[in-house]
């Protein structure tokens, strides 16, 4: 009998990283004592104000629906944040509340792309953005980048990979990067960004920015922002923000987007249809993170990711791992194992399986974010307090300090 599954979800991979993370998990359930370095996901709680956002609106009864876009008091407020953190003036009406950046991907992916289209993405990138692609029946168009490349899409590349049909019409329509990035941390300078944009417009195509990791840049004590967002240099590209990292909401699932004033009807009308709207209490507590007692603290775990970073990446490499880029920001280092010469595994799966079973650390295997270089690559969360670092280090070097 032929399977009832859609060709689609079969073509789909799944997304190692929870993998790893439910072994881990089973792992802990047999009394064995892990330490978590696998999942991009801040462990800090959200912020208390936050909290007492959400239950203050289930208090007073906002449980219905709000309207597709989001609330406009959020849409508000995140308009504001631009103007303040960026020094952009953004119509509130361009800015769509989504079910996290997930929700946002897949309303611009839904609207760009029709079936045998493709957007160019990094190889190594996010592990889901291909799937979403794949989804609507679009092709990804993963772009090999390494160190040469500053592990991201360039001018260069965009016209190298932009494809075609013999007669001229557009089988690639966008070009989606992340800054900073998943799983390296490579961050595009004003400059870059740029230079991209000018490509891309050149193509005819879209450009689309993952900004989830703005917030959690790296930058010298005193300095100001270090990465620098696409709205500074057009209202022509689409931009994806989320609540999850560097605001520490993850289980809210609540995220945004900020689109170019003639995408707005098609993305509402796909909003309607595919959400009916964002949880309603979430967006309520989501007005506390703007609040300058709020953002006080949420920069204070930035900058203890940062330490976190600061103490590991050192040790790795004094351990002989290799990094091939420093990151300017995110939860992330990019690591190479190819210094080991295979003593602990044939490939980077091998090297996480072993690390984990045998040692109890946990770790993401290059193997999800694309095929690039990925059998000599894993991928290093600070997600994770500074003891138990400290703790996984001295374990690490008794391994492989030997």
């Amino acid at each position: 009998m032929s399977s009832p599954i859609s060709q689609r979800v079969s073509d789909i991979q799944p997304f190692r990283v929870v993998e790893m993370l439910a072994r881990a998990k089973a792992l802990e359930a047999q009394g064995r004592d892990i330490v978590h370095m696998q999942a991009g996901e801040p462990d800090f709680t959200t912020a208390p104000a936050i909290i007492e956002a959400g239950m203050a609106a289930l208090a007073r009864g906002e449980t219905q629906y709000s309207d597709a876009n989001g609330l406009w008091s959020l849409r508000q407020a995140i308009a504001d944040y631009y103007r303040s953190d960026y020094g952009v003036d953004i119509d509130p009406k361009r800015v769509m509340i989504t079910p996290g950046a997930s929700g946002a991907l897949l309303l611009i992916t839904a609207l760009l792309v029709d079936q045998g289209q493709s957007v160019l993405m990094t190889d190594p990138g996010y592990p889901c953005n291909p799937n979403f692609i794949r989804l609507m029946e679009g092709e990804s168009q993963l772009v090999p980048v390494g160190p040469e490349h500053d592990f991201q899409l360039t001018a260069d590349l965009v016209r190298q990979y932009w494809r075609r049909t013999e007669d001229g019409q557009p089988l690639t329509v966008a070009a989606l990067v992340a800054s900073p990035a998943n799983p390296t941390g490579a961050a595009l300078s004003q400059e870059a960004l740029a230079s991209l944009l000018a490509a891309v417009d050149q193509q005819g195509g879209q450009l689309v920015v993952d900004e989830i990791y703005h917030g959690l840049d790296f930058r010298p004590a005193g300095t100001e922002r270090a990465v620098t967002s696409i709205v500074e240099l057009t209202d022509q590209a689409f931009v994806i923000n989320s609540f999850s990292k560097y605001f520490g909401m993850t289980g809210w699932r609540l995220g945004w987007l900020v689109a170019p004033e003639w995408a707005l009807p098609g993305l509402e009308k796909l909003a309607q249809n595919l959400f009916i709207s964002m949880s309603t209490m979430a967006q309520h507590a989501a007005l506390q993170c703007f609040t300058p007692a709020t953002r006080q603290l949420l920069d204070a775990r930035r900058d203890e990711f940062q330490r976190r970073c600061d103490l590991l990446l050192p040790a790795l490499e004094a351990m002989g791992f290799i990094i091939p880029h420093y990151p300017e920001g995110g939860l992330y280092i990019y690591a190479d194992i190819s210094g080991f010469n295979g003593r602990f595994g044939a490939d980077s799966q091998a090297f996480c399986h072993c690390l984990l079973e045998e040692h109890g650390i946990a770790l993401t295997p290059g193997a999800d974010f694309g095929d690039y270089r990925s059998e000599t690559m894993v991928r290093f969360a600070f997600t994770t307090s500074i003891e138990r670092i400290t703790f996984a280090i001295e374990k690490m070097q008794r391994i492989f300090m030997v």
